[in-house]
């Protein structure tokens, strides 16, 4: 079932919008839309919320009313969190929020916000193991991934929001970080070791920072990973620069830059208290979470990846049942293959590929291997992490063009590496084949088999079809595979 819903999430720092449109398994953002209105700017001092956040959180709130109004919604969901939960106030602008838009504002606890966190973490990244950690305007959530740890799963909430902490203040860096580190302490053992997965819109703007510092080539938050030591050396750095020496890295909010030193106090805390072994930053949080809860629990249970590729897929496509077909047909030929000639890429990605292989069908001819292949580097398919994310991007490209990938090699260099680069490139041919012996029909697949036996590609198709399977383009394409895996052709029918 396809449906449209929507999410507004009013935080310490920012009141949002987004519109999802739900495809199956898949949560797809339609329209994004935020105003760092700062409610919880002065919740240390007085126990009350910012007077000029309430007004712009009004204002922005009336506006989100009127956009929702044009859209059709199946439903739309009003969330708070630590500013308005803890504020002596806090109840006094629910009130005004239903008077003034209709909204009726769910305030979620402490415990509530770390379980959404995790759902949206477990939404967009399935097999996720670790702990998660929420950081907000007031609060710091987290949560333990593991099905085995009742407690951990309940989640805790701790002041560690940057507006606790003292913004938007001038960070003192060694007072702050004593109070990070005091109240971190005592759950050490409790939260501890493992992968950390930092989910909030502070943290993500210091792995931008990092990734602009570096040079990194694909800026991708979603199931970006770095080891625990270089994000502790980033967040030591961030910690001790003053927002102005930041203000030129592209892409990260200027009104969160005032926050961001204590954003990195924080984590430099969770990394040394808590001893993570590596970080992996999450673009889904809270408000997926929501969504992903309500999802039928047959549907939780599939694979983001897939499910992500089949949804853009039947999209863009012109066969919904290619990709099926088409990666079977590949599976067995690589289930043939001897793997010291041939290594086999993961069944995974064979199948998100295959779901993606008909993509370019309504682009244009001369432009169709580039351009699908930017869509699935960049789209906001989760379930992959970087080196995946690049392997389905270049043996797309393949699939369209013919030719290796060779247009940004820093992608190769840094992220792929040589020989899963090979892989895709391989991947690549045999959808190519596949698609252009079938012309993308799962019928005429069904008549032709590839294999691999001995120093042999064999191509095989049944008998009274050879003619109509294995013209002259079909044998151009499995020439090309036979080389790329330095193999024999053998054309034969059965």
């Amino acid at each position: 079932m396809n449906y449209n819903t929507a999410v507004i999430d009013i935080g310490s720092n920012s009141v949002r919008l987004v519109i999802y449109r739900i495809e199956g398994r898949s949560i797809w953002p339609l329209f994004n839309e935020k105003v760092l209105a700062g409610l919880g700017r002065e919740l240390k001092v007085t126990g009350s919320l910012h007077k000029g956040g309430m007004r712009e959180s009004l204002i922005a709130l009336r506006r989100f009313k009127a956009i929702l109004e044009t859209y059709d919604l199946k439903n739309i969901h009003v969330v708070a969190t630590a500013a308005i939960r803890d504020a002596v106030d806090g109840p006094d602008f629910v009130d005004s929020i239903l008077q003034q838009t209709g909204f009726r504002v769910r305030v979620l606890s402490g415990a509530e916000e770390a379980h959404y966190s995790a759902m949206g973490v477990k939404c967009g990244h399935l097999d996720a193991q670790g702990v998660v950690g929420d950081l907000g305007g007031s609060s710091l959530e987290l949560v333990n991934l593991s099905d085995n740890d009742e407690q951990g799963r309940r989640g805790v909430t701790l002041p560690l929001g940057p507006f606790a902490l003292g913004a938007p203040r001038p960070v003192e860096p060694d007072v702050t970080y004593k109070i990070v580190r005091d109240r971190l302490e005592p759950l050490v053992g409790r939260f501890s070791g493992g992968q950390f997965h930092a989910v909030g819109g502070a943290w993500r703007n210091l792995a931008l920072i990092w990734m602009q510092k570096q040079n990194y080539p694909l800026h991708v938050i979603q199931q970006f990973e770095l080891p625990a030591r270089e994000a502790l050396s980033i967040a030591r750095l961030i910690a001790t620069q003053s927002p102005s020496s930041l203000e030129r890295v592209p892409g990260v909010s200027k009104r969160r830059l005032e926050n961001i030193s204590y954003a990195a106090l924080v984590l430099q805390g969770l990394i040394e208290v808590l001893k993570f072994d590596t970080l992996c930053f999450s673009a889904f949080g809270l408000r997926e979470g929501l969504l992903f809860e309500a999802l039928d629990d047959k549907l939780k249970i599939e694979d983001p990846l897939i499910a992500g590729c089949a949804a853009l897929g039947h999209r863009l496509g012109i066969n919904d049942d290619l990709g099926v077909a088409l990666a079977d047909w590949a599976k067995e030929f690589y289930d043939s293959t001897d793997t010291v000639l041939i290594e086999r890429p993961a069944e995974k990605l064979i199948r998100a590929a295959a779901k993606l292989s008909d993509i370019g069908a309504r682009l244009h001819p001369d432009h169709r291997a580039d351009l699908a292949c930017d869509q699935v580097l960049r789209a906001p398919i989760p379930g992959q992490n970087h080196q995946e994310r690049v392997f389905l991007a270049c043996t797309i490209y393949t699939r369209y063009s013919g030719d290796a990938y060779t247009k940004e090699p820093v992608l190769i260099s840094r992220i792929l590496g040589e020989e899963m680069h090979l892989q895709a490139t391989q991947l690549g041919l045999l959808l190519r084949l596949g698609c252009d012996l079938s012309a993308k029909s799962a019928k005429l697949l069904s008549y032709a088999h590839i294999r691999q036996q001995d120093l042999q590609l064999i191509l095989s198709a049944k008998s009274g079809w050879e003619d109509l399977l294995l013209g002259e383009q079909t044998r151009r394409r499995a020439r090309s595979l036979s080389q790329a895996m330095k193999l024999n052709l053998n054309i034969i029918t059965y």
